[in-house]
């Protein structure tokens, strides 16, 4: 694709030219008034039950993937390594309260609301996954913690076909929302950045959305492709160890032992663009059937690919996405992440054009042989000419907090 194409695709900014108006419509009746409150009264049943919130590792990274997300970057404006600190137990404090759910203590009337009230008078937990992860830049001299930064955290890397925004790229921090509704996930973000007013100023952020099952198997794409088919099995401790989590012996502060780093990769994709390409096109670019998920030459996204017996990719194409990013060879298998991503919309450009995409989201133990290994692999790929990421980061999710006395950073700050 041309440089004047990809600069007319592109537009002139990823802004949004609008926001959505919310419509407010008013009952014509008694009964459609009890339809109303019955509708409300079903989606707060509806509601995902807690995820527990203390443990060795954080939630929200093994834990069920719901449908609703938040990617937020913050700098870090504490005066010193003590009120970072408190940063720190703030954020567990607050994190811990959302993830259970509750009543939010009462004020007199006179007082600002200890709460926003968007979610009524009671907290749902509804799912809700905080898990905070902190940037390379969190090490430099301001909190004298340079000798304590993981091995492998950096700045994240530009490849050939990136086009950064450095406004947003990178963070001291960055907390992961998860939940089953959006209006949980900012919900939180708000109390956060309530409680944190001062110590922390967000850099940048992007909301994410998974899109069901459609008719079955795994959410789609933006590309309208299936997503996230063939993640290794981390939930077997074997493979976490081998691939997600901190352990001992890798070389690693004590500290951060427990912990896994984390990606997120901002990309835009050329939505307009890609829906005039045509189908077989598509799915050799990917390598698999779009409708079922299915790799070429097979009949359900379950099945796996035996590139042994097609080495000549009369089947999946040689240049396939997925079969590039995950060759299947024992060469190639310490190199597999664990990806959690999500989509993207950002309304539309200053040119008119669809701001969609995806927030490619992922955990594993050593950035350098996973994510970047696999990167390099997909360089020029045919893809490229569809999509152009913009931001995200590398972060280090912190390990868990364990017990009620703990708190987020605790080994790190000490």
């Amino acid at each position: 694709m041309s440089l004047d194409r990809r600069q007319f695709l592109r537009g002139s900014g990823l802004g949004v030219v609008g926001a959505v108006a919310g419509l407010v419509g008013s009952s014509i009746d008694a009964g459609a008034s009890e339809q109303n409150v019955s509708a409300s009264d079903a989606l707060a049943r509806a509601s995902l039950a807690p995820v527990p919130f203390h443990g060795a590792h954080q939630a929200g990274i093994l834990t069920p993937q719901p449908p609703a997300a938040a990617f937020v970057a913050f700098d870090a404006i504490a005066q010193d390594r003590e009120d970072l600190a408190q940063l720190f137990r703030t954020l567990t404090s607050r994190a811990r309260f959302l993830t259970a759910g509750g009543t939010p203590p009462q004020v007199d009337g006179a007082s600002p609301p200890s709460d926003s009230g968007t979610l009524g008078p009671r907290v749902p937990a509804d799912g809700l996954t905080v898990t905070l992860g902190v940037g390379s830049t969190l090490f430099d001299e301001r909190y004298g913690l340079a000798s304590r930064k993981p091995r492998h955290l950096a700045p994240m890397r530009a490849f050939p076909n990136d086009d950064l925004n450095p406004a947003w790229v990178g963070g001291d921090l960055l907390v992961q929302f998860c939940a089953g509704s959006s209006d949980v996930v900012l919900h939180a973000l708000r109390d956060m950045a309530k409680h944190t007013r001062g110590a922390m100023q967000v850099r940048w952020r992007l909301d994410g959305y998974l899109s069901p099952p459609r008719p079955d198997g795994i959410g789609r794409d933006n590309l309208g492709f299936m997503d996230g088919i063939a993640n290794p099995s981390v939930d077997k401790p074997a493979v976490a160890e081998q691939l997600l989590w901190v352990v001992p012996g890798s070389n690693e502060p004590d500290w951060a032992l427990g912990g896994t780093y984390h990606v997120v990769r901002l990309i835009r994709m050329f939505i307009e663009f890609w829906d005039r390409v045509s189908l077989t096109e598509q799915q050799t670019m990917i390598g698999r059937y779009r409708a079922s998920g299915a790799p070429i030459g097979m009949k359900s996204y379950r099945d796996v690919p035996d590139y042994a017996k097609d080495r000549y990719g009369l089947d999946v194409p040689l240049s396939a996405h997925m079969r590039v990013a995950n060759p299947r060879t024992a060469a190639t298998e310490p190199s597999r992440i664990f990806r959690r991503s999500y989509n993207y919309d950002l309304g539309t450009d200053l040119n008119g054009d669809l701001n969609m995409g995806h927030a490619f989201n992922c955990f594993q133990q050593d950035i350098t042989r996973q994510f970047e290994a696999v990167q390099k692999r997909l360089l020029n790929e045919a893809l490229d000419d569809y999509v152009s990421p913009f931001g995200g980061g590398y972060f280090f999710a912190l390990p868990g907090v364990k017990d009620e006395s703990d708190w987020y950073g605790r080994g790190l700050l000490a």
